[in-house]
């Protein structure tokens, strides 16, 4: 995985765009001393690009969650050096999850089905974006839990982690250390390809597809296909939209486009 940037380097010398982005995991910066991070700006100047690196976290461009990625921009020579956009939230105006997901059913009474549709109005302008004017409500589909698994994540509380279960509790194997239950006034934490490491700040199960692909910031008539498997891998592995959309936006600031 640390070579997959020769093959975005391979397009861009080949296809000569006026401005790219890299995005990995936060580790990238660090790893080998920084010599990766070196050797992809040595490569990127080499091809007449001028690089710049920096961590962005997602929560502080209203995105809520808080994901943190690294990310290369390169702009040809003649264009000067890619500034990255300066942050438009803080932990005062977060977009936490309620305010994301608030609105979806609560799952309590069944499981739900892949097509399904709403039970109550937006209540926030996040929510109204992420619907728009989609009709029905798709990938909102509860996992079904066994009851002691349900009896244990009730004993997690809000924002809380495994840490905070009673002595002798989810010490099963079934039971993954990184579990946490978010915050509903915080943003998430990260999205990942997996679905059983968090739980709703609320209700005692993980998030559906839908749930989380809303706090990546998928709009939510982007249906996800596929099993569940696949759905999770494609909603962890991807930029928020709404990240892509600041830096496209800014990208814009030094190219001729239309966006």
């Amino acid at each position: 995985r640390n070579s997959l940037y020769l093959a975005v380097l391979k397009a861009v010398e080949y296809f000569k765009p006026s401005a790219f982005i890299i995005e990995n995991v936060k580790g990238m910066k660090g790893l080998y001393n920084g010599a990766i991070v070196s050797e992809i700006c040595s490569r990127i100047q080499r091809i007449k690009y001028n690089p710049n690196a920096s961590m962005l976290k997602a929560a502080d461009y209203g995105i809520p969650q808080f994901r943190e990625r690294f990310f290369i921009a390169g702009l040809k020579e003649e264009q000067g050096y890619f500034s990255f956009p300066v942050p438009t939230h803080d932990q005062d105006t977060y977009v936490g999850c309620e305010e994301a997901i608030g609105d979806l059913p609560s799952r309590e009474s069944d499981l739900g089905s892949e097509k399904d549709v709403y039970e109550s109005a937006v209540l926030t302008d996040f929510q109204k974006k992420m619907r728009g004017r989609q009709k029905y409500l798709y990938n909102h589909v509860a996992t079904n839990h066994k009851d002691f698994v349900k009896e244990t994540i009730s004993k997690v509380p809000e924002g809380g982690n495994y840490k905070d279960l009673p002595p002798g509790e989810g010490e099963s194997r079934k039971f993954n250390e990184a579990w946490t239950r978010y915050h509903s006034k915080k943003p998430s934490r990260t999205i990942d390809t997996g679905h059983r490491n968090h739980f709703h700040y609320r209700y005692n199960r993980v998030p559906t597809i839908r749930e989380n692909a809303r706090l990546q910031t998928f709009p939510d008539s982007f249906i996800f296909d596929g099993s569940k498997t696949a759905q999770n891998r494609l909603v962890g592995n991807a930029v928020p939209p709404m990240l892509g959309e600041v830096l496209a936006h800014k990208i814009k600031e030094y190219i001729d486009l239309d966006i």
